[in-house]
């Protein structure tokens, strides 16, 4: 009797066993983040269905949502401002034409957008235009209702991303995966699902396809300066404002881009929408990590080209003329205009200087000093020997980046 009650309970316990470790691994491919030490407290998450597996479109368009959409945040953002009040407000209407005096005043601006959570240390990424310079407050809304405090961690205006960080939030959801956006690995006409927040529309899901690759976008920014945005990822599924910031992903739920932008709808455009590229943003997001505090390129436009600040001519017969005693038959790049505000204008580079030498190249025409600026990158210094009103002289100038509207004008040109 006694053996057979123990042989019993063996089986009775090598089947509790087997049963408790077939539900562990149910559990560590069913479900995330199970709660333990270093971990954060357990969040579904479906697994990604794979094209091969049988599953149609909609399926796994529909499992990439449930995997994703936890992480995803919207963003309610104060930001501190001033602006222009006339004295008198009637100045600008019975022929006044608003030119008369002003007063600024401070005011506070309300807006939201959309963000993901990007590391398990509590760093959501957005796009900096989501939480501009002077934002006084941030609330980071989660998918499950809460709403936590946040603050800029550091920004990258240039790129148009940022961190946003909460602190000591225990129902962290996991990051969001990244997939690879290079060529060949990403093609177009896969399926590109955004979600975010488009018109304070929480948790919206719109579906399109990967358009095309490389664009360029010139957007301008709050202030009237343009900034141009360079490799961008077109994407068809409806991006609109609140969107910004949030994440666009493929049919296994794997992060694509970021959502930043729409084509102007006033110009009859739908369906043309933009992204950063993953590739761009995990680099850049990666720098933004390692400089907590820091906004990087904050004046940068995105075009990434260096800029003199100078307008340049051949030697030519009539500007010889009004150069005396300048070498015959010498060649050089003559300066005819120094735009204010640029590189050379803080420099002791004078108009009617001819930059005889750059970086110890020998400049016969413009083309020579243009061509060694496009290849010196913003933030680098060029050595000029110049000759100014029959003094040779050495002048270094630290390069700026090329404007943004200076960039597009030249593409057109060149066009």
């Amino acid at each position: 009797m006694k053996t057979r009650i123990f042989g019993t309970a063996v089986v009775g316990l090598v089947g509790a066993i087997i049963g408790s470790f077939s539900m562990m691994l149910f559990a560590s491919t069913h479900f995330a983040n199970v709660a333990g030490p270093g971990n954060t407290p357990p969040a579904v998450s479906a697994e990604a269905l794979s094209a091969s597996s049988g599953y149609s479109d909609q399926d796994r368009i529909v499992n990439a949502v449930k995997r994703v959409k936890p992480s995803v945040v919207s963003l309610l953002v104060t930001v501190n401002g001033t602006r222009q009040i006339p004295v008198d407000p009637f100045s600008q209407f019975f022929g006044g034409g608003g030119g008369g005096p002003v007063i600024r005043q401070p005011f506070q601006a309300r807006a939201s957008g959309s963000g993901f959570v990007y590391s398990s240390s509590g760093l959501i990424l957005t796009n900096s235009h989501v939480v501009p310079k002077g934002v006084s407050q941030i609330t980071v809304v989660f998918a499950n209702g809460d709403h936590v405090p946040g603050h800029v961690y550091s920004s990258n205006p240039a790129v148009d991303l940022a961190l946003v960080k909460v602190d000591n939030y225990a129902k962290l959801p996991p990051p969001v995966v990244f997939a690879d956006s290079s060529p060949g690995r990403l093609n177009a006409g896969q399926w590109a699902i955004a979600i975010g927040e488009p018109f304070e529309l929480k948790q919206s899901v719109a579906v399109g396809v990967v358009s095309a690759f490389d664009r360029e976008e010139p957007i301008q920014d709050e202030n009237g300066e343009t900034h141009l945005f360079r490799h961008m990822l077109q994407t068809s599924a409806p991006i609109n404002p609140g969107n910004s910031g949030g994440p666009l992903v493929d049919d296994q739920g794997r992060l694509i881009g970021v959502n930043q932008s729409t084509a102007n709808p006033q110009a009859g455009a739908q369906g043309i929408g933009f992204a950063i590229p993953s590739n761009i943003v995990r680099e850049t997001a990666e720098e933004l990590e390692k400089n907590q505090g820091k906004t990087i390129n904050g004046t940068g436009t995105g075009t990434g080209v260096g800029y003199l600040g100078v307008q340049l001519s051949g030697i030519t017969d009539n500007i010889r003329a009004q150069l005396p005693n300048y070498p015959a038959g010498a060649g050089g790049a003559v300066i005819l205009a120094i735009p204010p505000n640029g590189p050379a204008a803080k420099s002791d580079l004078a108009l009617g200087d001819v930059i005889q030498k750059i970086n110890d190249k020998p400049v016969t025409k413009p083309e020579d000093v243009i061509s060694v600026v496009k290849d010196t990158k913003p933030g680098q210094s060029v050595r000029l020997e110049v000759w100014s009103a029959g003094t040779r002289k050495l002048i270094v100038v630290t390069l700026g980046e090329q404007p943004a509207d200076v960039y597009i004008q030249q593409q057109e040109q060149n066009q």
